[in-house]
């Protein structure tokens, strides 16, 4: 089993998508890359923390490759815009891999590399040493499941879960 910890945007968009992934064994939603000790939610927000928020994504390669796993973080947001995603604006959306290994920050760059013609504009993903995980409040946790009705959900997530269906339908549950 293999854990990446990726931030693109909101935590419940990426959640969402790699709950249903195949060979996904878990995701959890959390903070990473501040300097706040157990952040919670509402301090991340505010965007004093430094944190980004994140997902712990733990898959078994042996089913789903990691190339998968990466181009899937590529594909579900704009890695391009810094700082921001839609709506979501603050340094707690920016676009970043955290990496626990040298191969892991190579695996990473090598994907930025192999997303970087898919965009007119240039990647600006971050890629830095995986600091502390903090895990988010329950509430956090599987989110789009417990509440698939809410507008965010409704507006942001399922595009997002349409576009993974389209590109990724053979790595996807129903």
């Amino acid at each position: 089993m293999k854990t990446f910890v990726l931030g693109g945007g909101c935590f419940w968009c990426l959640d969402a998508v790699y709950q249903k992934t195949q060979g996904v064994s878990s995701v959890v939603s959390g903070y990473a890359g501040g300097h706040v000790r157990n952040p919670g939610y509402y301090e991340v927000c505010s965007g004093t923390t430094g944190h980004a928020e994140v997902v712990a994504v733990t898959f078994d390669e042996n089913v789903i490759p990691e190339e998968i796993i990466l181009d899937m973080f590529f594909a579900l947001h704009d890695p391009t815009t810094l700082n921001r995603q839609g709506y979501d604006v603050g340094t707690q959306y920016r676009s970043v891999m955290f990496y626990a290994t040298q191969e892991e920050k190579d695996l990473f760059e090598k994907a930025i590399a192999r997303n970087q013609p898919l965009w007119s504009k240039e990647i600006v993903t971050e890629v830095s040493r995986l600091p502390e995980f903090h895990e988010a409040e329950s509430i956090h946790q599987n989110y789009y499941a417990k509440f698939p009705e809410q507008g965010y959900c409704q507006v942001i997530i399922n595009p997002k879960l349409a576009k993974a269906r389209k590109y990724y339908s053979s790595w996807l549950r129903a």
